[in-house]
């Protein structure tokens, strides 16, 4: 896994959205970006810590944040997450795990004695500059707003 640290240039990026429309890091140039990395849609850690996002979209909106999802889910899987939650911001299609490879938020992980692959939970806060300010990776889902601001 490439390992980025804080103070790093935040690799740039290019994926389509639940809508199919591409989106960049450069879209975001001149804001504060939550780049939110999660391992799949519609399950009870990724629905906490995107409902809770959302629930806080206006608060973190006042102090300057964007905030962007990714998961190797596809648009499909997006479109019913964001409609069944009112999300309140957009979700990236990584099936390719390309951009989670890039953060390098995607390797080994171990659940009930069992390894596999898959993406590790974890928030890059991005400056205007497309610096990365923070990186969170002991995410707490219920509680993530709290541990931006």
């Amino acid at each position: 896994m490439l390992k980025l640290s804080q103070g790093d240039k935040a690799p740039d990026f290019f994926g389509n959205n639940q809508n199919g429309k591409q989106i960049s890091l450069l879209d975001f140039k001149g804001k504060k970006l939550v780049l939110y990395f999660y391992p799949k849609d519609n399950t009870p850690g990724c629905t906490n810590q995107a409902c809770n996002l959302s629930d806080n979209i206006m608060e973190l909106r006042k102090k300057g944040y964007e905030v962007l999802g990714v998961s190797p889910d596809n648009e499909k899987s997006h479109l019913k997450f964001i409609s069944k939650y009112d999300l309140a911001f957009d979700l990236i299609v990584d099936e390719s795990k390309s951009i989670c490879k890039l953060f390098g938020v995607w390797g080994m992980k171990k659940f009930m004695g069992r390894e596999y692959e898959g993406v590790h939970r974890t928030t890059f806060i991005i400056n205007e500059e497309g610096k990365i300010e923070k990186i969170i990776t002991k995410v707490d889902t219920k509680n993530h707003t709290d541990q931006i601001l």
